[in-house]
């Protein structure tokens, strides 16, 4: 398995075991799909990218990871908080990740905007990952 698949699957797994989280969200709402008609808040996995990273002497991948957060449409702070404990979890939590380390977790941005029907707020996080193998 690759080190992408590997890093996704351990992220969403700490998210979903993270408590704060799940206060937030009312329950592990985290998908990589959300089901048809999900009910309000959850957060999703977004666009992934993975590069080589390998230098002359060692192996390593990046990776650009975004997670997308959903909330009422009254729920700014909501969305904000989520923001905030998505980045807290990253960056002060020991993640797993099979047959692989996290050598750096580097926050690369965050937004809250309303959606495109104006009936929620969509909070979008971005992170660089760099991994290299056990």
């Amino acid at each position: 398995m690759s080190a992408s698949w590997n890093l996704q699957t351990a992220l969403i797994a700490a998210l979903k075991a993270d408590a704060t989280l799940q206060t937030l969200l009312g329950g592990a709402r985290i998908y990589d799909t959300p089901p048809f008609r999900a009910r309000l808040p959850y957060i999703t996995l977004g666009m992934t990218l993975e590069r080589d990273w390998s230098t002359s002497t060692e192996q390593g991948g990046e990776h650009i990871i975004t997670f997308h957060s959903w909330t009422e449409m009254n729920s700014r702070q909501q969305a904000m908080a989520l923001e905030e404990a998505v980045r807290d979890l990253i960056e002060n939590t020991s993640i797993s990740i099979t047959g692989h380390i996290l050598v750096n977790a580097r926050y690369q941005f965050s937004e809250i905007r309303r959606d495109r029907e104006g009936s929620a707020y969509h909070g979008i996080i971005r992170y660089r990952l760099v991994t290299e193998p056990v």
